[in-house]
């Protein structure tokens, strides 16, 4: 009797459980988050409401914005884990495309802080770059956000089963993703045209999903959800008043399909949570709190429902644990997709070994030295566990930059060289397949050239060619004249010196990191410095020097500035020495010299939004050679000064100088906006002939400049503004520049 009773017991215990297992109470629930750029943000609001409510996502899909929020809710994070995520993501930095300075090279830091625009150039056909970003930053934050299911290839072996909308760019068909490398699909769902470069997976060139379905309702039922939870971020049409632009227009015309679309698609939904966005854009990203909080409202409106929802569902799965995640074990590296660049380059550039553990900001400090390079097109890549079961392999697939030349521009404005337009033209794979060849003209009123070759071979020893051709004319106080051994002037005060320089280099140089240069080469310079203002002899206009230099030199670099215009963290190095052996000596006072200069400099912040930079400096002359024109010219303000000329706060350009010199200068500099700084400099300083012999270079500073001023980071370069002043001088001087320095 006990044995029937038991088994009758079990019996019903079996059937109960298979009952509430297949209970049409459990109903399961998918949710759809359309895509809208920033205002997708406020997809997180509506899921903190709809978590505290009780509802149990059984299905994600998602497209564009809503991909990346949904992919990441369904891998394991929570609604307020995503929010935290999210207020301390810098959108600008991502979008962009932003690199770290530290990732470049001296080579692409020049580039990078020289033109103010670059367009494609081959086959001497001006054409526009396919998008603003290529992704390379939100695709290495994927990765790190999505590691923990990185092994995962079926979508719906996520925690909770998803896809996302893509487009295929050939034939305008929507794709959906629901397998593959979670990271990629979501970045090519929400590669918004012109804004990110198009995602290649499978064969297939895939823009964002939102051109062709913006609102995944059918695909999500055809899942198995039985109630949709839908959370809209996309516009309405426009009315008249709101297109003031042609791209409002584009924006209204793209937009017909989705919003037609969503007149049948919202009616489908169970329910409906409908934000208000319509004061945000796409790009509203520093708006993302209030966004958010009007997500969270707008769900807050359906509260009742989705309780009522809950109420229907069986308990919610255990949340998913995410390990915190700050290092990768990587045992391996199979490339794909190199053609002409080696694979020493490559590794030469990521900087990370293969054969052990690398910390994810080690790997996005790679990543981003590869991207500074513009040589690729794409870089994706993702980790395999290894089949030794020790560690990842880590397998990645690049696309090449196919367009090898470019045109680039510039602008620029200063008290010395003035009005000055910059053309570019850019070749590399010129002679092999690490190289590059520039060429600079610039045109104004002082007509210059730059020639760069360089062959890069990372840390193997590169080399280098240069040829540039400098020229300015400014006054030059007779006083100081005099002091350097020139001939005494009756009657002036100063004269008008024009300088022409050329200068021809080979060299050879080698880089530790990104920030750290070694190298040596040799020099031809020609220069010639006249004046029209008095004449010599028979002449014209007097010739103060027309000489060819030749030397041999070596230099040693250090640049972890985080800003070449406005540091706030960093440190800074520039030594030079130059071995003068041979001279055309049209002043017949040429014997063996040398010139060693060096600049040291670092840069830290004082408070949230004021730095400080500190930078000495000095320079000698070895030798009992006679000539001046070589040695050390202080005054005015600028950068990218040929030869010795040095600027100096306080005073006019060519001011005062010698065979040696010692400098410091200190400055305060406070952003009170973005990219708008207001800054206070003081520099001191010793100069004249033989002063570290004598001792005077340890004395009381004999010049000192003052200034404060107001500078604006823009796309074309710093614009600035300075007044100066030195107690010395008893009057004070105005400085403006515009654009980057060349």
């Amino acid at each position: 009797m006990k044995k029937h009773v038991l088994l009758f017991l079990l019996c019903m215990t079996a059937i109960w459980g298979n009952a509430q297992e297949n209970s049409p109470e459990d109903v399961k629930v998918g949710l759809v988050l359309s895509g809208g750029g920033a205002k997708g943000l406020a997809h997180i609001g509506a899921l903190k409401v709809i978590e505290e409510a009780g509802v149990r996502i059984d299905y994600v899909g998602g497209t564009s914005m809503g991909a990346i929020i949904g992919a990441l809710y369904a891998s394991g994070y929570t609604a307020n884990q995503l929010d935290s995520i999210f207020r301390v993501v810098d959108f600008s930095e991502l979008i962009q495309d932003n690199v770290p300075r530290s990732a470049r090279t001296f080579y692409e830091k020049k580039n990078s802080e020289r033109y103010a625009l670059t367009l494609p150039f081959d086959r001497f056909k001006i054409s526009f770059p396919r998008a603003l970003s290529k992704g390379q930053n939100i695709y290495n934050l994927l990765v790190k956000l999505l590691y923990h299911v990185n092994d995962v290839n079926d979508f719906n072996q996520l925690p909770t089963p998803f896809f996302c909308i893509a487009t295929n760019v050939e034939t305008g068909e929507p794709v959906m993703l629901d397998k593959g490398y979670l990271p990629e699909a979501i970045l090519a769902s929400g590669s918004f045209p012109s804004l990110f470069n198009p995602v290649e997976i499978g064969g297939e060139v895939l823009i964002d999903g939102g051109v062709v379905n913006n609102y995944p309702i059918d695909e999500l039922k055809a899942l198995g959800a039985q109630v949709v939870v839908g959370v809209d971020v996309q516009d309405a049409l426009a009315d008249r008043d709101e297109l003031n632009s042609a791209a409002d227009i584009l924006l209204q015309i793209s937009n017909y399909r989705t919003v037609n679309d969503m007149k049948k698609k919202s009616r489908q939904t169970d329910i409906y949570i409908k934000p208000d966005i319509k004061d945000f854009s796409v790009v509203s990203f520093d708006k993302g709190t209030q966004i958010i909080t009007n997500g969270e409202k707008a769900a807050k409106k359906h509260v009742e429902e989705l309780r009522e929802l809950a109420s229907r569902q069986s308990a919610a799965p255990p949340p998913v644990h995410i390990p915190p995640q700050d290092s990768v074990d990587i045992r391996g590296l199979t490339l794909e997709g190199n053609d002409k660049y080696s694979r020493a380059y490559i590794k030469g550039k990521l900087r990370f070994t293969t054969s052990g553990k690398v910390s994810f900001t080690k790997l996005d400090q790679g990543m981003a030295n590869l991207s500074a390079t513009n040589n690729f097109e794409s870089i994706r890549y993702r980790f395999v566990e290894n089949k030794e079961g020790e560690g990842n392999d880590m397998f990645m697939k690049l696309q090449e930059n196919k367009r090898t030349m470019l045109l680039r521009f510039g602008l620029h404005y200063d008290a010395l060289y003035k009005s000055a337009a910059l053309i570019n033209i850019t070749k590399k794979q010129f002679l092999f397949d690490d190289d590059v060849l520039s060429l600079d003209l610039i045109l104004g009123d002082n007509l210059r050239y730059n020639l760069d070759y360089f062959l890069d071979k990372g840390f193997y020893w590169s080399f280098g060619l240069r040829s540039s051709y400098n020229r300015f004319t400014t006054d030059v106080d007779v006083g100081f004249l005099e002091e350097t051994g020139q001939p005494p002037v009756d009657g002036l005060n100063s004269i008008g010196a024009k300088v022409s320089d050329l200068t021809n280099q080979a060299y050879l140089q080698t880089v530790f990191k990104e920030e750290f240069s070694v190298g040596a080469g040799l020099e031809h310079k020609r220069l010639k410095i006249e004046s029209e203002t008095i004449s010599q002899g028979d002449n014209r206009r007097a010739v103060f020097e027309n000489s060819d230099f030749y030397s041999a030199y070596g230099f040693m670099k250090l640049d972890t500035y985080d800003n070449r215009y406005f540091p706030r963290k960093g440190l800074y190095f520039d030594g030079d020495f130059h071995f003068y052996y041979a001279s055309s000596d049209y002043n017949n006072n040429f014997s063996e010299f040398s010139i060693a200069k060096a600049k040291m400099g670092f840069a830290a912040p004082l408070f949230r939004k004021v730095a400080f930079n500190l930078t000495t400096e000095g320079g000698f002359k070895m030798g009992n050679s006679d000539v001046e024109t070589l040695g050390f010219l202080l005054g005015g303000y600028g950068n990218d000064l040929i030869n010795n000329f040095t600027p100096f706060l306080g005073y006019d350009f060519v001011s005062f100088g010698g065979d040696s010199y010692v400098k410091a200068t200190a400055t305060v500099d406070y952003e009170f906006m973005r990219k708008n700084h207001l800054n206070f400099t003081a520099n001191v300083a010793n100069a004249g002939n033989g002063i570290f012999k004598d001792g005077e270079w340890v004395t009381a500073p004999t010049y000192t400049g003052y200034a404060v001023g107001y500078g604006l980071e823009t796309f074309i370069g710093p614009i600035e503004l300075k007044y100066s002043w030195s107690p010395e001088r008893g009057k004070g001087l105005w400085f403006f520049n515009l654009g980057f320095w060349f």
